[in-house]
């Protein structure tokens, strides 16, 4: 079993520089997550222009994009608002995929991360591996 130290400080995550790439501009991510959790919650419909997607990989994709932003906000503002606000959604993510493994790309997996150091480093493991698989769920 793949066993990842607690402490997050061997996880060879990608660094916020690589892991976010390829991601939106903040502005824009933001609206785009928003406008995903208004589509999740049935606030707003789907674009007809998009095909349906599985429901699971569909959610995963909203809650690894809103932790990404979540993540990327703290490192611009590493304000006690901002940090526990990625924290949350980390952990939101976390959960998510040890639920449902099977949607996680990375190297560390979900059910591995058991304290919060590690979390925010999942997301930016999870993140890039995302993008490289052309984003999925979306």
């Amino acid at each position: 079993m793949d066993v990842t130290p607690n402490s997050g400080k061997d996880i060879d995550a990608p660094p916020p520089h690589e892991a976010y790439t390829n991601a939106p501009d903040l502005r824009r991510e933001m609206h785009q997550v928003l406008a995903l959790g208004a589509e999740r919650d049935g606030r707003q419909a789907r674009p007809l222009t998009r095909p349906p997607s599985d429901a699971t990989a569909a959610e995963r994709a909203w809650l690894l994009r809103r932790a990404a932003l979540m993540d990327r906000m703290a490192l611009d503002d590493p304000g006690p608002g901002p940090v526990a606000a990625a924290a949350e959604t980390a952990e939101q993510l976390v959960l998510h995929d040890r639920r449902h493994p099977h949607l996680a790309a990375g190297p560390h997996r979900p059910d591995t991360i058991t304290l919060a150091p590690s979390r925010r480093l999942y997301v930016r493991q999870e993140y890039a591996a995302w993008t490289a698989e052309g984003r999925p769920g979306i």
